[in-house]
């Protein structure tokens, strides 16, 4: 498969500087097909699968399915992973449905940006297996879905807002390979929509974590809210979290922009319209860029401090996949924006009651 051309927006990023991003993550991928936070860090499924997107957004295909392989080698029977891995050792048993269902996202992105059916059809049992392992946890009443299960099988009572806007749209990912390869999901999409419900509608089945960014931003992020409600949500809190020309706050009390943060929410925008912002943001977490390509994490505003001192592979990841958001470079570049277009969480009462009324 020919190499794509990678993202670039003029003023921001060159194709050049994209690839060299692209590059320096791929420089930390594991012979395995692993991809650590940085290389001799840990792996996790999750930012595992979001590095396997950038590599094949900014033309590095071959990694990307060396790192999905990877996720495929190390699933459980049931569907789940481990939730972290040390050069191929179980770090933690514990299993974060989050992590799980991102594999639907990145197999989906794969698809859109090379066409390649046949790998694709490959993945499709592990994603399958995977989402069934995630709505197999998702709570009977509001539909929110307990972020984490321990290595006993204990299941935490808890749910977290960023995760399950995640899992709502890594299932409608799902739905969408499951529609490509003709294979219906009714569960799924029913599961979808209360999931979605729970996100829009009710706050109080998540457990209270509004000083971090991420809770503002990722149900506008992962089409939960979109239109005027999507934007009324970015503007409430705004002036908590971004910080001039630097980027974004990871947590609303403290001085410390982070680059995956700010880039994530440079994509939020770019799903309603937003492109003037989104633009300002990504050109302002390019001081956290390193000659070599890569980002360190973030910076600590009060003392010019970066920190942590590592540049991890998934602050990258979120630049290339945010500057192929707004080039509208290859045909993943709107896998949140289109969903985002398309959400319906109105429906999720009449969704529920047609799954109350089967026998």
């Amino acid at each position: 498969m020919p190499a794509a051309e990678p993202p670039a927006l003029p003023g921001i990023l060159t194709a050049a500087q994209c690839r060299q991003t692209a590059e320096s993550i791929a420089a930390a991928q594991e012979s395995d097909g692993a991809i650590p936070w940085f290389t001799g860090g840990h792996t996790d499924p999750w930012d595992h699968v979001e590095n396997a997107m950038a590599l094949t957004a900014a033309g590095l295909p071959d990694a990307a399915r060396a790192a999905y392989t990877w996720s495929a080698r190390n699933q459980r029977p049931d569907g789940s992973w481990p939730s972290q891995f040390r050069a191929g050792i179980i770090e933690s048993e514990d299993v974060d449905t989050n992590f799980c269902a991102y594999l639907a996202t990145g197999i989906w992105h794969y698809y859109l940006c090379t066409g390649d059916r046949t790998f694709t059809a490959r993945m499709w049992p592990h994603v399958r297996a995977a989402i069934d392992y995630v709505i197999s946890l998702q709570r009977g009443g509001n539909g929110e879905i307990p972020w984490v299960r321990g290595a006993g099988g204990g299941i935490i009572d808890e749910a977290l807002l960023t995760g399950c806007a995640s899992m709502f749209h890594s299932i409608r990912c799902a739905l969408a390979l499951a529609d490509l390869l003709g294979i219906a999901q009714p569960e799924w999409e029913v599961a979808a929509l209360r999931l979605g419900h729970a996100v829009r509608y009710h706050p109080d089945a998540f457990a209270t974590k509004d000083r971090y960014s991420m809770d503002w931003y990722y149900p506008v992020l992962c089409g939960a809210f979109h239109g005027p409600a999507a934007l009324a949500r970015i503007d409430s809190r705004w002036d908590d979290f971004v910080v001039g020309e630097l980027g974004i706050r990871c947590v609303d009390d403290r001085p410390w922009v982070t680059g995956a943060e700010t880039c994530e929410l440079v994509l939020a925008l770019d799903t309603v319209g937003d492109r003037t912002r989104a633009r300002r943001l990504l050109t302002a977490m390019q001081h956290l860029r390193e000659t070599d390509g890569s980002y360190w994490t973030g910076l600590v505003f009060a003392d010019g401090k970066r920190w942590p001192e590592e540049r991890t592979t998934w602050t990258g990841a979120a630049m290339i996949l945010a500057a192929d958001a707004l080039s509208r470079t290859t045909g993943g570049n709107g896998i949140f924006r289109e969903f985002a277009a398309t959400a319906d969480v109105t429906a999720a009462g009449l969704a529920c009651d047609c799954l109350a009324s089967r026998p």
